[in-house]
């Protein structure tokens, strides 16, 4: 009987070391992976919100041949004019299935047409997006495909080069969706940029501006000049320029 005492009571001293032992391996684990979490914060999933300036400053995949099911979705709300001047509204449309932010071209065209250097210049035109009603024309997003086929209503042709237009017979102002996620190489990286030029230059198609290049070299290129597809013309340099009135 007292082999027994002793034998249960060394199990059961038995029992709680296994146990301290096994609460001590457990509070060194947890140690290691919080300093772990600490010494790589990449470690732990955090969602950072990109700035305006950085979704523009970005590229995004889009083939060069898409073509979309030429139907569109407007961008919902409205940008009021922030301008006293000749006020033109406009509806975006972004054409169903190309995957790119919405919000964003609507956001960037808004910004872009109402800066002091755009077509706003000295407050003689104000832009105001809206989302019901019949607006002055339709800034639309859509597929070089699609692009196309808007393009064409008005006899003008944008397949060789992949381009945009102003539509004119149409209401509807076409930005090609693949230039607006990739760009041109006559800009490279710089994408904030370009999707400035885009908008400005159809917008002044719309607005009655034909093309133009400029005169000499080292000149900034006029906006209404065909920069997508050159910024050098009869041995004369330009530069990239996004905007009606760069001094501004």
């Amino acid at each position: 009987m007292l082999a027994v005492i002793v034998a249960g009571q060394v199990a059961k001293d038995g029992d709680g070391d296994g146990a301290q032992a096994r609460a001590a391996t457990d509070q060194a684990r947890d140690a290691r992976e919080s300093a772990s979490a600490e010494a790589n914060p990449s470690s732990s999933p955090r969602l950072v919100a990109l700035t305006y300036a950085q979704k523009m400053a970005k590229k995004y995949p889009l083939g060069a041949k898409l073509k979309g099911p030429d139907k569109f979705d407007a961008v919902p709300g409205v940008d009021k004019a922030p301008g006293k001047g000749h006020k033109y509204t406009y509806r975006v449309d972004v054409e169903k299935g190309l995957g790119l932010d919405g919000t964003l071209f609507a956001e960037a065209v808004q910004k872009t047409l109402n800066d002091k250097r755009s077509w706003a210049h000295n407050g003689a035109r104000t832009f105001e997006r809206i989302y019901t009603g019949k607006p002055d024309f339709v800034i639309t997003l859509a597929s070089p495909g699609t692009t196309a086929t808007w393009c064409a209503k008005s006899g003008l042709d944008t397949t060789e080069d992949n381009v945009s237009c102003d539509s004119a017979a149409t209401e509807r102002v076409m930005i090609n969706a693949y230039r607006w996620a990739q760009g041109s190489t006559t800009y490279g990286d710089k994408m904030y940029a370009y999707r400035q030029m885009l908008i400005n230059h159809e917008l002044g198609h719309r607005l009655g501006y034909g093309h133009v290049t400029c005169d000499k070299d080292g000149e900034l290129a006029p906006v209404m000049q065909q920069q997508t597809k050159f910024l050098d013309h009869d041995g004369i340099h330009c530069l990239a320029n996004p905007w009606p009135y760069p001094g501004s």
